[in-house]
Formats: C-alpha cells, structure tokens, sequence
C-alpha cells in the first residue's frame, strides 16, 4: 500500500480538465493525480485547492506505468509520484530482490 492510502481507501481521479464523454458524464482531462476521497490533497501531496484540480469521485485511478497516452487522449500526463504511491510494491517479499545462492 502507497504512502499516504488508507486500507479501505480506493483512490479516485483528481485532474486539471474535464470533458464530457459520450455517455454524459464528466471524464478527466489534462493532468491527472490519485486523489482519496475525503481528503484535501492528492496522493503525492498537491493541495485541491491551490492546484485547482478538479475532483472525479466517480472515476478510478487505475493508470499502470506502461500506460501509452497519444494526442487522442483527453488526459495528458499522468503523475508518476502519484502512480508509484497507488502501485507499491508488487510482491509480497520484503525486499525488491531474491538470494539465489544463500550462504551454509
């Protein structure tokens, strides 16, 4: 679990745009960061109100690192501060690397 995330807290969509998708409904757009719903800052610590990002509880932020974003995107750039705190770590190991040959 990233810094900053609570055990139940699913993080959804703080961005600098909006657009309105075919369906009606407000989609991100722009700049796009985790936000936990409830709290007055994105996951990698920008203040809402100072950023004026605008808040999406209704979308998920559930962006990968391979993510390939083209100019036919509405979101532009994705934080990636706010994608390593949102990922963690992948396994459940201690350490990021594994002992092949352990000392007798």
């Amino acid at each position: 679990m990233g810094i900053g995330m609570s055990a139940s807290g699913t993080p959804a969509v703080a961005a600098s745009g909006e657009e309105i998708g075919p369906d009606g409904v407000r989609q991100p757009g722009g700049e796009v960061h985790a936000w936990l719903p409830g709290q007055n800052q994105t996951v990698c610590g920008l203040a809402l109100s100072r950023t004026r990002l605008r808040r999406f509880p209704h979308v998920r932020f559930d962006y990968l690192g391979t993510d390939v974003l083209t100019e036919a995107d509405a979101v532009g750039w994705i934080c990636p501060r706010c994608l390593a705190a949102t990922l963690g770590r992948r396994g459940k190991e201690k350490h990021g690397w594994v002992r092949d040959s352990p000392r007798p």
